[in-house]
């Protein structure tokens, strides 16, 4: 209070809009100069603004709406119009609390965390080789090899799921070939475990994978591998000083294609998983279709969006940082 009473307050609001003032001008500068190019970037700004942030904003107004059974649709609304007809704005931050105070929402996260995490990882060790072959193949047949990491997605991943139930079961390959060997006990299934939910994720998001790898490791100068081996460096010595740090890029934009979905996903621990694989994808679709709880849903999507987006715009900041004080060393 004692900062507007001695101007500060308003002073701090005239820098608000001077500043504001300011970026319009910058905005309407760029835009004379640069007309063309700000033309071709407003095209995937608009398609993301319409299907992305729209929808997030809907249901980040739905988490602070009250559950209500039994009407369409089954929550209350944000403003509210008293009987003299004035409005009132009402949140409610029950859903959120919720959220903290029930140990299941936590261990859904972080089981959703632990499936992604280790999925990311067996891509990247599976992903890699395959992608230094690709990029060391010769180049008549760096393309048959890229169509065969492409070819199954030209099948759709729901279908793949429900084929993999058929190899999972008491009776599919795998639970019998497992069963020879000793690893499962005879009779026993490889499906509704979480070995099935962790194969089910690596074999739909390798391509993920593969493929930024792949472009990363083509642009890799691999004289210098052989300039190395004539300094007497051997092919370890090579790979962890000259092939790693340069296929950093790939491994990092390869890493969150196939962890950033992996951690919302649905499909794979709903139909591969048992009662134990409850991450939060299963919670989503429990509260909006079964509970009706739309409210508790969208306040569990939009804590699922910001615990996975604020560590890796944190992550990114981090990195555009390192690379610019390398550049400028």
């Amino acid at each position: 209070m004692s900062q507007v009473r001695d101007g500060g307050g308003w002073q701090l609001f005239a820098d608000v809009v001077r500043n504001l003032f300011g970026f319009f001008r910058v905005v309407r500068d760029e835009f004379r100069t640069n007309r063309g190019r700000l033309l071709v970037k407003l095209v995937p700004m608009l398609w993301l603004g319409l299907f992305f942030a729209v929808p997030f904003l809907i249901v980040a107004k739905i988490s602070f709406a009250e559950a209500v059974f039994g009407q369409v649709p089954p929550y209350t609304a944000l403003i509210e119009r008293t009987a003299d007809g004035a409005a009132s704005l009402r949140l409610h931050i029950s859903s959120y609390a919720l959220l903290l105070q029930d140990p299941l929402y936590v261990a859904a996260y972080l089981r959703s965390l632990l499936f992604a995490g280790v999925s990311t990882l067996f891509c990247l060790l599976i992903g890699y080789p395959m992608a230094y072959g690709i990029a060391r193949a010769k180049p008549v047949m760096r393309l048959g090899l890229m169509m065969l990491v492409i070819l199954p997605f030209w099948t759709s991943s729901l279908l793949r799921t429900y084929a993999m139930i058929g190899i999972f079961k008491a009776n599919g390959w795998l639970s019998t070939t497992l069963a020879a060997v000793g690893v499962i006990e005879p009779g026993a299934a490889v499906l509704h475990t979480n070995l099935a939910v962790y194969i089910g994720i690596v074999y739909n998001y390798l391509p993920f994978m593969v493929l930024p790898l792949a472009a990363t490791l083509m642009r890799l100068d691999f004289t210098l591998l052989e300039a190395a081996a004539d300094l007497g460096a051997k092919p370890v010595q090579s790979f962890l000083r000259i092939t790693l740090p340069l296929s950093m890029p790939g491994i990092i934009a390869g890493c969150l294609l196939v962890f950033i979905p992996a951690v919302g996903e649905f499909v794979i621990p709903d139909l591969l998983g048992g009662p134990d694989a409850l991450t939060i994808g299963r919670v989503l679709w429990t509260e909006f279709f079964t509970n009706r709880d739309w409210p508790l849903a969208s306040a569990v999507a939009v804590a699922m969006l910001l615990l996975i987006v604020i560590p890796t715009l944190l992550f990114e900041y981090i990195e555009n940082k390192r690379e610019r004080r390398e550049a400028s060393a």
